[in-house]
């Protein structure tokens, strides 16, 4: 009855489910356009990430056929390709070390191989043994899963293909140090990286996170916002796959800037920084979890939130991006400096404003991450302590008593 006499006689409510109903479709179709839009936008992105390696598995592939084909006259070069293929599939700055992990599996397969099968024959449970001490012999050597892998391979061949297929086993070898070492020409002279685009490409996520999060929890102090805070320490916590992908980098370039004649000029200078800047990063990631886990229960407790404080977390923030950009353009990273140092300078002024328990490890905290981004631009530990604490000014406690 109200219902009719809100709407007119025998009229009822438009309800919230029919104007979905009606709107459904629509809805449903732009929800599925955006997401197939972004899925595109993430291939393209993953395609240009990888499209390089692409292009230089080919070329090592071709090049190692053709070494061990036309200038060393084996047969059936198959596993050159294989091997240069296998080399490039390894993270990079892992190339050197997974050709010579290439190298000493063959060997041990080989080896093991010949030795068992001139003692106890072919056969089944032959092959079994054979793969079995293979691999042992190549765990109790190196320990490596590429090792063992490549031994356990080789020995299948020696043991399965031997009888019917004479010599094979120099070919097996030739074949693994030929693709390995194309591998290694490709990527170092025809195809070089750029170590400063490796380390730009890796580099980008892991810092973009730590900045959103910090801005984030500025704004969780700003606001009194404890749930915003604890939702921005979530997010900086799975930082497992951007840290590991900035270390493979920072090998990455040292390897490219190591191997490659092209790039020995970025041996020294921002290059070097940048890959000498990934464990303080890191060290600056855990330190910033800590501070963010701390101003979320400083909002919990209803602590004191001298206006610096949210400044102080934002000027962080805005210190990680500048040493990003300065990074990426290889610049001196003396701007990301100052505002870094700005930061401390206001969580000095909140301190002295007064806060309670866990806004003190606040302060503390972006003391602390400051220094390790000090480190990270390049500075000695030693160096970064003394000017935090030249930054932050006198330590007088809440309360106004002097610090003895």
């Amino acid at each position: 009855m109200v219902a009719a006499g809100r709407h007119g006689k025998g009229g009822s409510a438009p309800t919230r489910a029919d104007d979905s109903a009606r709107a459904g479709p629509a809805a449903i179709a732009a929800r599925l356009s955006d997401r197939l839009v972004a899925t595109l936008r993430d291939r393209w992105r993953r395609l240009r990430a990888v499209g390089g390696l692409a292009v230089q598995a080919g070329l090592a592939a071709a090049l190692s056929w053709l070494v061990a084909h036309e200038w060393l006259h084996v047969s059936q070069p198959v596993f050159a390709p294989i091997s240069a293929v296998s080399t490039l599939a390894a993270s990079v700055g892992q190339r050197l070390r997974r050709t010579i992990e290439l190298i000493i599996g063959v060997t041990v397969g080989v080896l093991t191989g010949d030795l068992l099968l001139a003692l106890i024959g072919t056969g089944w449970w032959q092959l079994a043994l054979v793969v079995i001490l293979a691999i042992a012999v190549a765990l109790f050597l190196v320990g490596s899963a590429a090792v063992m892998l490549q031994a356990g391979a080789t020995a299948v061949l020696i043991a399965t293909l031997s009888p019917a297929v004479r010599d094979l086993e120099i070919p097996r070898f030739v074949d693994a140090l030929v693709g390995g070492a194309v591998a290694l020409i490709v990527t170092a002279v025809l195809l070089p990286l750029n170590p400063l685009r490796v380390l730009n490409r890796a580099a980008k996520p892991a810092l973009a996170l730590l900045v959103a999060q910090l801005d984030d929890t500025a704004g969780a102090l700003a606001e009194g916002d404890a749930a915003r805070a604890r939702a921005a320490l979530d997010r900086l916590r799975n930082n497992k796959d951007e840290l590991k992908a900035l270390i493979e980098a920072t090998q990455g370039a040292r390897e490219a800037a190591t191997l490659s004649p092209v790039r020995w000029h970025d041996r020294h200078g921002p290059v070097n920084r940048y890959a000498h800047a990934a464990e303080p990063i890191d060290r600056a990631m855990r330190n910033s979890g800590t501070l963010i886990r701390r101003a979320a229960t400083l909002i919990e407790d209803g602590e004191p939130v001298p206006d610096p404080l949210p400044t102080a977390v934002s000027d962080l923030a805005a210190a990680v991006r500048l040493l990003q950009r300065q990074f990426a353009a290889g610049k001196e990273p003396d701007r990301a400096r100052e505002q870094a140092l700005r930061a401390v300078c206001m969580a000095g002024r909140a301190y002295r404003e007064g806060v309670g328990f866990s806004g003190a490890v606040v302060v503390a905290q972006v003391r602390t991450t400051t220094s390790d981004l000090l480190v990270a631009s390049g500075l000695d530990q030693e160096d970064a302590n003394d000017l935090v604490r030249r930054s932050f000014g006198e330590l007088r406690p809440p309360g106004g008593a002097r610090q003895q």
